[in-house]
């Protein structure tokens, strides 16, 4: 089953038409990773700031265990 790519990935695939040296590729994975770990820590703050979390909240969702169970 093909799926269609995104406007996001069609554009880096624009901007990479060419050939990157692996140098290149390590620091554009490591723009992209320092980009999307600090999109998530804004949206996690954000969440905290409107639910009016606290910070011994989160040291309690360390301990808490999420998952599901199948029975």
């Amino acid at each position: 089953m093909a799926t269609a790519l995104n406007d996001v990935q069609l554009e880096i695939l624009k901007l990479f038409q060419h050939d990157q040296s692996p140098e290149d590729l390590r620091e554009i994975k490591s723009l992209l990773v320092t980009y999307l770990s600090e999109k998530v820590t804004r949206e996690a703050d954000k969440a905290f700031d409107e639910n009016g979390y606290s910070t011994a909240v989160f040291e309690q969702w360390k301990k808490d265990h999420f998952r599901k169970s199948d029975h």
